[in-house]
């Protein structure tokens, strides 16, 4: 029996959980937070997949290479859409709760981008129903699960470029622990709270593994596309989903005039909503004309937040909306098989970069890869850890991260972190945004090389051991600084304008980067970073 560590207990970690557990293995799941927290529950439109007559799965992968633009891999997005109705009818089995029509079958709605109605969805609930959903299924099978582990640094043994298992500091305790393992599943999100109360992520979303795998030798694939969702709740950034303009919501401007495709794909939405409020101040969400009956059952959750957060009830009022950083379409570079650069790191989820979304991800795709990668990826890493067991060998990573965390301890706090996160925040949104150029993204580079620079002036100051989040958040804050010069190191390279990437500077595409990918990755300590076909 092989002995599976996943790092993350969002979708994709359950997913694979359960894949890994059918395939024979012992799992143990490792998580910051709790699985119910996960960014998975802000997935709320729906998980594409084709069924019926009037759409198909040809329809399916034209929608998601077009929206791709020219940097998704037709085969893996091919296998993806293929699998898209097992991996709806799996969730259906499992008991996820999707809508119905008036047949009784699962209801779908369309998102941007899609040139069908293919969504299946649950209320504006989906990712969370999901989620909960997994978390049943995986408590039912027994899977082990650790909570309150931040993950440090992936165990590797440098001779083998073989990864051994994780370490991890014990938030509760204060204590730094290793989990060995066969292989690794990294499953820990994406990094969009870069971009802090600009971002509708998480707190949690810091990018953590992707930090840990590149440091372990792995490879990035680019980091610069980064989703901004077109309709945030202005002051809060909150996700009012993409099921709102679905259903048919319409966006006005300051006038009440519509003036955009509500279904384009979220980058031509996004930048359109972004020069409007240049021009005008304010844009907003018009769902009125839907009816209070209609909103209280398929948009009952956005319905609530713009009442909790903006304090107007979209049933008679406008929604006031801003674009806000959402997703990561780059990742850790993996194969077909979702291993890494690294043998026997595995990557799968926001973290990862299947090739499937390119430049700029179709709306209802996230979930819908999350199950269907998921569920190949356990199978594999499980197969692979039975076919290769990892050798027991010492290895100095347990050391050097108990130092590490107790070294940091003596660092002055000289320099308010929190102060530089918002900072860093600020000018990510203003100058790696929806919008950039070359002077923008080369002073945000600047910055962050001066923060890495006085970061021994920034330690937690909170000393103690037990349940230190000053502690947990310095080391995020580590490495959100080590990811933010990655991408915009890629940003930079990236002489044109691409999906979600738009450079003032270079407003059209390059032809002769047409299907290059930015990889990223280190070379004792220094990064490196090159286009690849």
């Amino acid at each position: 029996m092989s002995k599976v560590l996943i790092v993350g207990s969002g979708g994709a970690g359950l997913v694979s959980a359960l894949s890994a557990t059918e395939s024979g293995a012992k799992v143990i799941v490792a998580s910051k937070t709790l699985p119910t927290r996960s960014q998975t529950s802000m997935a709320q439109g729906g998980m594409n997949a084709v069924f019926g007559s009037e759409d198909s799965i040809e329809n399916h992968i034209a929608d998601t290479l077009r929206s791709s633009a020219g940097l998704g891999e037709e085969g893996r997005i091919a296998l993806m859409c293929e699998k898209a109705p097992e991996a709806v009818r799996w969730c259906n089995t499992i008991g996820l709760p999707f809508s119905r029509d008036e047949k009784g079958e699962i209801a779908r709605r369309t998102l941007g981008g899609a040139s069908a109605p293919r969504a299946c969805y649950a209320q504006d609930y989906t990712g969370l129903k999901l989620l909960h959903t997994l978390y049943d299924q995986c408590l039912k099978a027994g899977i082990e699960f650790r909570n309150d582990r931040f993950l440090l640094n992936l165990i590797v043994d440098q001779e083998t470029n073989r990864a051994l298992g994780a370490t991890f500091l014990h938030i509760e305790t204060g204590e730094v622990e290793e989990i060995r393992a066969d292989a690794v599943i990294l499953a820990t999100g994406g990094y969009g709270a870069l971009y802090g109360k600009h971002s509708t992520n998480s707190v949690q979303a810091t990018g953590d593994g992707l930090a840990a795998a590149v440091r372990a030798g792995a490879r990035l694939a680019d980091m610069e596309f980064i989703q901004f969702h077109p309709t945030a709740l202005k002051n809060s950034s909150i996700l009012i989903s993409e099921s709102a303009r679905g259903a048919g919501g319409y966006l006005v401007d300051s006038e009440g005039e519509r003036f955009t495709d509500e279904l384009a794909p979220r980058d031509v939405v996004a930048r359109a909503i972004h020069d409007e409020m240049a021009k005008s101040g304010a844009v907003y969400l018009d769902i009125r004309h839907l009816g209070e009956d209609f909103i209280n059952h398929e948009l009952p959750q956005e319905r609530k937040l713009a009442q909790i957060y903006e304090g107007i009830d979209p049933v008679h009022e406008l929604i006031p909306i801003k674009p806000s950083a959402h997703y990561s379409m780059g990742g850790i570079e993996v194969n077909e098989k979702c291993m890494t650069s690294v043998s026997a790191l595995f990557a799968v989820g926001e973290c990862a970069n299947h090739k499937t979304h390119g430049a700029n991800r179709l709306g209802g795709n996230s979930l819908l890869e999350l199950v269907v990668f998921g569920r190949e990826c356990g199978k594999n890493a499980a197969e692979y850890g039975a076919l290769h067991p990892a050798p027991v060998l010492e290895n100095m990573q347990l050391a050097k991260d108990t130092n590490f965390v107790r070294g940091v301890m003596y660092f002055t706090n000289q320099i308010d972190f929190y102060q530089k996160q918002e900072m860093l925040a600020n000018i990510f949104y203003n100058n790696v945004g929806l919008v950039r150029d070359d002077m923008g993204l080369k002073a945000v580079l600047g910055a962050i090389r001066q923060m890495q620079k006085e970061l021994p002036f920034m330690g937690p100051r909170d000393k103690s051991k037990v349940c230190n989040t000053n502690l947990v958040e310095f080391i995020e804050f580590g490495n959100k600084i080590e990811l933010a010069e990655i991408i915009v190191v890629s940003a930079i390279s990236r002489v044109e304008s691409r999906g979600a990437h738009y450079r003032l500077d270079a407003p059209e595409r390059n032809d002769r980067m047409f299907g290059a990918h930015t990889i990223t990755w280190k070379e004792d300590g220094v990064l490196c970073a090159d286009f690849i076909q």
